[in-house]
Parts: C-alpha cells; structure tokens; sequence
C-alpha cells in the first residue's frame, strides 16, 4: 500500500521529462520574446483578477479542446496560481505533441 501512495506521489509531483521548468524570475527575462507563447490555465475569474500581460487565458478544463490555438512550432510557457495546474496542464500539451513546454513554478502566487 506505502507503495502505490509513494508511485501515485512521485508522478503526480514530478515534472515530465521533457517539460523546463523555471522560476517566475527566469520567465521576466523571456516575456518579451514574441516567438514564443504564453498560457494561464487559470479558471477566467482567477485571470481577471490578475494576470500577467502577454498570457492567454485557457482555463485547463478546455485546453485539451483549445489547444489548436496554440502552435506547436513555439515555445509555450504554462502558468497558474500555484504551479499545479500548469504542470498537468504541461503534461497534456506533451501528449498533444508540443516539443517545447516550460511550466513556471510557484505560478501567480510567486510572481511579483
């Protein structure tokens, strides 16, 4: 039983292989880039509420449908409140065939 709950654990918390992983400080110095995309999988009272200019709100429940509007030749940074979202949300863009993903850690509630 420990067992399953440390395997359920390890793949639940550890970032896929393939998915960059950077702080809110390392993405300051990539927001300008317009060869590269930027998505909140935040819920659209959360975006509203705050937000990080240049990010595209796809809450994660429509990403799997929204995600042909993203292009899988750019990079996509992946933001939330927390980090958790935008990691499973990472996750499945690698499934749908994006090559380059960064999720941010920490999220929204890092960023200041």
């Amino acid at each position: 039983m420990i067992a399953i709950i440390v395997w359920f654990l390890y793949h639940r918390f550890i970032p896929a292989k393939g998915i960059k992983q950077i702080s809110t400080m390392e993405l300051r110095a990539h927001l300008n880039n317009k060869s590269k995309q930027y998505i909140d999988v935040r819920t659209p009272n959360e975006f509203r509420g705050n937000h990080i200019k240049g990010f595209k709100n796809i809450p994660l429940f429509e990403l799997q449908d929204r995600a042909n509007e993203l292009s899988k030749e750019k990079e996509v940074f992946v933001i939330c409140q927390s980090g958790m979202r935008s990691s499973k949300a990472s996750k499945t863009l690698q499934k749908l065939g994006f090559k380059e993903i960064t999720n941010v850690k920490g999220g929204m509630s890092a960023w200041h």
